[in-house]
């Protein structure tokens, strides 16, 4: 099934002077959020001691979270939204204290919306292993440093297992709807599979059923970027003052990761040849637009995330398997109860629609007939972030199912 679909307008292909300015200021050794910054909206429960698949332990877990709308009295209400990569907790809501970033999917969730606050109790908890109030690599461990390299090989399985130990100390038994995309599609559909019995509803959105060699190999090259950050130290840089930590090899590692999330003919459209100035690129010691692009989305993404939990995060996508352990892709997704939803978008060169399409085969039922539907957009992966309309319309159907 194909749902064409653009949006509005692209962003300017011109980084303005107001974000230049910024970006002034050496970046922190590490854009985590802190036990000393403001909690902004944040809100945190604790799961207690957690095991991950590795057999390491971690004394005690912490999930941060935000939440609009009522819980029911029943709390059949709850729908669990999980967020990709890159993001956090903070799905609605303005950039402030404590939010160095405005909400990422302020379109499709509040009153009335796709996701409607005025029905649904809507939680989107910060995942295991991220910078931004859930424990992880930037957390504090009981000998008062941060857990940096120490912290354990955290799997999608392991984030999963996180969220569930989450939902019972919220009170939540079963979600009526558990919905993500890009990495929180992979937690999406891993706990439709771990757990059956608590999804009435699942959305998969622009995620596959397990991470292929082409994927690893993008994500290794990322990965490799940081460690071989001369600042980086094997992962201890956090006592670093600001400007000295693996900021050159974050940065980096994020352009890269830029390039799969935006479709080449919208990079090609968006920038064509231009300059960023007048200064010519060609020996001139000018830069061409694209590059600029690149630097500044780089440049910005060190002042708000950790290098230590990208490594983490980005090796949990690598563990991405859904059929692993359990007989194959067909018998794992076998398991799945729920009421499905699987998108795919026609440019995304991350995670391609034949991912989705395999997903939806081995369902035993989607919405759809054991198909995916598919957006139509320029903006490849990130579609699923800025197609608001698209995805707005599909949600709605599976809420309606």
């Amino acid at each position: 099934m194909e749902w064409q679909t653009s949006a509005d307008t692209a962003p300017s292909s011109f980084i303005t002077e107001a974000q230049a300015r910024s970006l002034l200021g050496k970046p922190p050794a590490s854009g985590a959020w802190k036990e000393s910054d403001p909690e902004g909206s944040r809100r945190f429960a604790g799961i207690g001691a957690f095991a991950f698949e590795s057999g390491e332990t971690l004394p005690f877990v912490r999930v941060a979270y935000e939440t609009w709308g009522e819980l029911s009295p029943e709390a059949d209400n709850a729908v669990l939204v999980l967020h990709a990569l890159t993001g956090d907790s903070h799905a609605v809501g303005a950039s402030g204290p404590g939010h160095p970033t405005a909400g990422w999917w302020q379109g499709v969730i509040g009153p009335g919306k796709a996701i409607d606050t005025d029905r649904w109790f809507v939680v989107v908890p910060n995942m295991l292993g991220g910078c931004q109030g859930t424990t992880g690599p930037a957390s504090i461990a009981p000998d008062g440093a941060e857990w940096g390299p120490r912290f354990p090989f955290t799997t999608i399985r392991d984030q999963v297992n996180a969220q569930a130990a989450f939902a019972d100390a919220i009170g939540v038994e079963r979600w009526a709807a558990v919905i993500g995309g890009s990495m929180g599609g992979m937690q999406a559909l891993e706990w439709a599979v771990s757990f059956p019995d608590r999804v009435e509803r699942l959305a998969v959105i622009a995620a596959p059923p397990f991470s292929t060699a082409d994927q690893i190999a993008l994500n290794s090259v990322q990965i490799e970027a940081v460690r071989t950050d001369p600042l980086f130290h094997g992962g201890h840089y956090y006592d670093e003052k600001d400007g000295e930590g693996p900021h050159r090899g974050l940065a980096l590692a994020r352009r890269m990761a830029l390039l799969n999330y935006r479709s080449p003919s919208e990079l090609n459209e968006r920038f064509e040849r231009a300059w960023q100035s007048g200064i010519s690129p060609l020996g001139g010691g000018g830069r061409f637009a694209v590059e600029s692009y690149l630097d500044f989305h780089g440049n910005k993404f060190t002042r708000r995330f950790d290098a230590n939990s990208y490594l983490t995060l980005v090796e949990a996508m690598n563990s991405h398997d859904v059929g692993r352990g359990r007989g194959g892709l067909a018998a794992a997704l076998s398991r799945v109860t729920a009421r499905t939803l699987v998108v795919g978008i026609d440019s995304d060169r991350l995670f391609p629609v034949e991912g989705q399409e395999l997903i939806a085969s081995h369902l035993p039922e989607t919405i759809d007939g054991r198909v995916p539907v598919v957006i139509r957009s320029d903006f490849g992966h990130d579609a699923f972030l800025i197609e608001d309309d698209a995805i707005t319309g599909q949600l709605r159907r599976l809420f309606a199912a």
